[in-house]
């Protein structure tokens, strides 16, 4: 028999589930006297569009819009378009590994590619993880 899911344990959850793995999160909930399987905690997460995996090298498309200072609908374009590889997170959010956002900024579609020449260089390090 599976028990119900306290407001206390999915608050838990949602707060950890961008920065740590199921079976850290397992481990805080133990601490917090809360016994939940690293299973039950991916489901869990699943089922509230989280991805398993944590995101510490992934970027959403508004935080790269920010960044960039573009706006949301252009970074969404580009994820459906095909042009920037994508995770989908939820029906209307996506993941982008800081990997495929390299590969994108390194070789861009011809069609944009002055566009992108022309964003904020220091911006685009930023976001890859470079040096200036």
């Amino acid at each position: 028999m599976t028990r119900k899911w306290t407001p206390e344990e999915l608050a838990i959850i949602e707060e950890k589930a961008e920065v740590y793995t199921t079976k850290q999160i397992a481990s805080i909930l133990k601490r917090r006297g809360y016994h939940r399987t690293p299973n039950a905690i991916a489901l869990r997460l699943n089922s509230n569009g989280y991805s398993v995996r944590p995101t510490l090298d992934n970027y959403s498309c508004k935080e790269i819009a920010q960044v960039l200072d573009l706006s949301l609908s252009t970074v969404c374009f580009w994820v459906r378009r095909g042009w920037l590889k994508a995770k989908r997170r939820s029906p209307k959010h996506y993941q982008i590994r800081k990997w495929h956002l390299k590969q994108f900024f390194d070789n861009p579609p011809q069609s944009i590619e002055k566009r992108i020449a022309a964003l904020d260089k220091e911006a685009v390090n930023y976001l890859l993880g470079r040096r200036a």
